[in-house]
Parts: structure tokens; sequence; C-alpha cells
């Protein structure tokens, strides 16, 4: 082997792993969002998030808008009345 096929090697290793790293975070983001946002159904958007991983996240934009809008809860006088 000489130098290049190492170097090509190397550099073929390292853009996989970034694939892959890249990937996992995207599929993680829309749970981490909804948690930090204290999103009602935050467990239902991470699952979402990993869900749309296997469909070549073809549904992943409207999981990363699920995972901003939440629905406004009830106030106690609303609930009273």
């Amino acid at each position: 082997m000489t130098t290049v096929d190492i170097f090509a090697w190397i550099v073929l290793v390292i853009l996989t792993l970034s694939t892959v790293a890249v990937i996992v975070f995207l599929a993680m983001l829309p749970g981490m969002i909804a948690t930090k946002r204290n999103h009602p159904w935050a467990q239902a958007v991470t699952v979402g998030g990993w869900v749309t991983l296997l469909l070549g996240f073809a549904l992943w934009p409207i999981v990363l808008i699920w995972a901003y809008v939440d629905v406004p809860r009830a106030s106690n006088a609303e609930i009273a009345s």
C-alpha cells in the first residue's frame, strides 16, 4: 500500500463517521428541541424523529415543526367554568 492509499482510507473512514454522526444528530434534534421547550408530547416527537431516520427523513420537517408547536394548556379559570 502506498501513502496515497492509506490517506484515501483515512479520508473515507472520517467521511463515513461524520456522515453517521450528522444523521444521528438530525434524528435526535426534534426530540431535544421538544424536551427543552417542555412540549406536552416531547416523547412522541422524539420517537417521530427516530422513525424518520427509517423513512429517509421524508417526514423530518414535519416532526421538526411539531417540536416547536405546542398546544396551549387550559388555565385553572377555564377548567373551573
